[in-house]
This record gives C-alpha cells, structure tokens and sequence, in this order.
C-alpha cells in the first residue's frame, strides 16, 4: 500500500466591529468592509429578521437608504428578503432553500455576499444557507440580540434543526465580517435583552473569575436595562468567546471537548422537550444552575461559590429553576437525563462535560453519575419552589 499524506493549513481572519447606527449612511463601517468586485460594486443579498423588521419598522427602509448613498461601491440585489425569527428560523430546510433561490436568482458569486441582519437563529440558519451556495459565499453578520452580540454572532458555526435534534444539520464557516450594532439592543423586549447573559455567565464561570465578580456586582444593573453595562458585559463576553475558538486549537470541534457548551447538554433538551417555549438565554441558565449544583456535590466548587452562580443569575432576571426538569420518561427517569446521550452524539467519541473547578477555572469529565444529577435537581427545587 502506498499512502500520501496531505497536510495543508487555511489561516481564518474576519473584524468583529463594535458600532451605533450601522446603517446611518454617515458610518463608514459596512461600506468599509465590502471591498467591490471587478464589476465595481459589492453585490449584496440582505436577509432580515422579520420579528426585528415588526419592531424596528423603519430598518426596512433604512437598510435601503444606506445602500442608495453607498451606490458607487455597493449593490443589494434586490429588496432585503424577510425570514422568520426565533427558533422557527431554524426548523427545516424552507428558509434554508429560500434564501439559496434568492442568491441563485441573482446570480451570486463567492465573491458576492449575503448579509444577515437578526437574532441568532436567523444567523445560524442563514450563515448554514449561505455556506451551501457555490460551497460559500461571503457571509456578514449584524447580530441584533445580546445572544447573538456576545456568542451566536461572532464564532464559526452556522447550521439549523431537523428531525427533533437541535443543529443536526451545519457548517463550520467562519463569517466575512461581524458588525454588532449596540443600538438594536435599546429595543429588545426584557427576556431577549436579559438572555444573552447566561452566556456571559458560562464563559466567566468557567475562564475568568474578575469578570464573573463583575456580573453579578451588575446584575441587578444588567436586569434594569443599563445599557453601558450591558455594552461592557457584551463587548468582554465577544472577547473571550473569540479568544478560546483562536487559542484553543480546535476551533471547528474536531475532539469531543466543548468548554463554551458549559450548562448546554440540559439547555438544549430543555429546549425541546419545551417546544422551544423556553428560550435559549434562560434554557442555558437553567443548565449553568444544575451543572453548578452538581459541580457542588461533587466537590468541584463550594456551597458559597455556589450560592455566588444561582444569586447572580436570579439578581439579572435569569430562571435557574423549571418543572421541565422534574418531567419524567416511561421508567421513571428525568426526561431531561436524555440531553446527555444527545450531547455525547453530538459532539462525537466519548462523553466531555465541561465543569467549574473551582470559579474561574475548569475540568472536563467524561461521564455523569445519574443519582447525582437527580440530587442536583431536588436541590434546586428545595432552593426555588416553596
């Protein structure tokens, strides 16, 4: 047998640009960052949120204007395209195909892009959409959410829901540009601006215990909607988030270790066994809140330390606490108990939970005692259901 091994490296560099009025025709960023082909024009597919055009119903508009009085360089190809928001964004392959049809009807290129202005669901399905067409146009994110602002939006992964299984369909494709625009925020209604924290939470519990110090010093600061610390708290959440996918030496997920999924194996099954009523902001609080009480059992992190994670989620307005977590299967066993397997399937090869050991640092673990996850729960329950 005779074997060649190839071996080759692809260096990965995109801006992550922190801005307000990002289609106010006077700021420079996006016309900046979309140099124009040799046609001399950026041609450019817009795709919108539909629940932030409700809310925002001069973006629409705006988004046009900005384009018109860039004309010398820039070209949207065609009115911006509406797709739904929220978790629906995601399930299926409709808005997938859609905005395939639209990037083929106007004959885009690789170097033609597509510009997703929304929540994170819209990004991941639109970023998967996007990767597909010619295997990858140039993809721009502008995230409108803190979700997105602080984790969805700025990282590698695009990808949508099907058969039940949340992200079973997906791509690792770095994005083109991020452009977080902090004035979207100022319109989110209190459980998508409050949300995003948990993931601000996750990663401080875990990298940096200053910053976890910081959050809940804040928290009741972050729940009231101050919205100079809810810049900060986004702006270093980005951060460290664009710091582990560059330093960890795995950024598209190769080995079966996911310490950025901290809280996420009862999240995600959370979120389904709700019908995606819960969101994924609070669904990932809810996971911080069981992981730490069972990193608490088991001798990881102290009663104090905690006591320090649920009280400065429940002082942002996070739930640490639902019934789902108390629904059962036919043996008897928590439903949520399922995530695990979910988990491990996901990511490939063995187990790997990622938990806090003690704050501001952690440990992966490779399996979970099944007692000690329903102990974790009765905790809970004693501590938040009178």
């Amino acid at each position: 047998m005779k074997t060649i091994i190839q071996k080759f490296s692809v260096p990965f560099r995109y801006p992550v640009c922190f801005t307000h009025g990002v289609f106010d025709p006077s700021n420079p960023a996006l016309a900046s960052l979309l140099p124009p082909q040799s046609s001399g024009h950026a041609r450019v597919l817009a795709v919108v949120d539909a629940g932030l055009a409700d809310a925002t119903p001069k973006l629409l508009r705006q988004i046009e204007a900005y384009f018109h009085a860039h004309r010398n360089t820039l070209n949207l190809v065609r009115p911006p395209l509406l797709v739904p928001g929220g978790e629906n964004a995601k399930n299926g392959w409709g808005n997938v195909r859609e905005i395939m049809t639209a990037a083929g009807l106007e004959h885009l290129d690789r170097h033609s892009y597509v510009l997703a202005v929304g929540g994170g669901s819209v990004l991941d399905m639109a970023g998967f959409a996007t990767s597909l067409v010619h295997r990858g146009l140039r993809f721009i994110r502008i995230p409108t959410t803190v979700l997105a602002q602080n984790d969805a939006g700025v990282g590698v992964k695009n990808g949508m829901n099907e058969g039940g299984i949340k992200n079973f369909a997906g791509t690792f494709a770095p994005p083109f540009a991020v452009i977080n625009d902090f004035g979207f925020l100022k319109t989110l209604p209190q459980q998508e601006w409050i949300g995003g924290v948990s993931e601000a939470f996750k990663v401080a519990i875990i990298k940096d215990k200053p910053f976890f110090r910081y959050l809940c010093k804040h928290a009741v600061s972050l729940r009231n909607r101050d919205q100079a610390v809810m810049e900060k708290v986004v702006e270093k959440t980005a951060r460290l988030h664009l710091s582990h996918i560059a330093s960890s030496g795995d950024p598209f997920e190769f080995g079966s270790a996911r310490p950025l999924d901290f809280g996420h194996w009862a999240a995600h099954r959370l979120e389904l066994l709700s019908n995606f009523t819960l969101g994924h902001g609070p669904a990932v609080s809810i996971g911080l809140a069981l992981d730490s009480t069972y990193a608490m059992l088991k001798g990881m992190i102290s009663p104090d330390e905690r006591a320090q994670i649920v009280k400065g989620l429940s002082d942002c307005g996070l739930p640490v606490w639902s019934p789902l977590l108390e629904r059962t299967n036919s043996a008897g066993d928590p439903d949520v108990l399922a995530g695990l397997e979910q988990f491990r399937e996901h990511l490939g090869g063995k187990l790997c939970v990622t938990l806090p050991d003690p704050i501001g640092t952690k440990r992966e673990v490779h399996s979970m005692n099944l007692a000690l996850i329903k102990k974790s729960i009765a905790v809970l329950k004693e501590g938040f259901v009178s």
